[in-house]
């Protein structure tokens, strides 16, 4: 008899583990999707940004043919404008990259 009662201790006890580790299990997928989704979203982003810039690239190029022969006081404005523009994009890209870095580290801790 107290086999018995042993047992169905050490049964409940195993069910109540078992349903812990599924509900854990269950949460850790939840939030690797939501990761997964996340980076994504930020790796599309980046492929956007990454479109942007070489657009830019060439229209900087375009403008810089077009400026020769300018005069240097304009043409000395202009680079300062695209120095800047060229600054805020790369903040931006570093943002990104920072973004992405992140959620791969919070994914690899999810996966472990």
């Amino acid at each position: 008899m107290m086999d018995t009662a042993v047992v169905t201790t050490d049964l409940d006890r195993l069910a109540e583990r078992v349903e812990r580790a599924a509900a854990l299990v269950l949460d850790l997928r939840t939030r690797l999707a939501q990761a997964e989704a996340s980076h994504n979203e930020l790796e599309a982003e980046k492929a956007t940004l990454a479109t942007e810039k070489v657009e830019l690239t060439r229209r900087l190029e375009e403008t810089s043919s077009q400026l020769q022969g300018n005069d240097p006081s304009a043409l000395v404005t202009e680079v300062a404008a695209l120095k800047k523009e060229q600054r805020d994009w790369n903040a931006e890209r570093k943002d990104v990259a920072s973004r992405v870095e992140s959620l791969l580290k919070k994914l690899e801790r999810i996966e472990a």
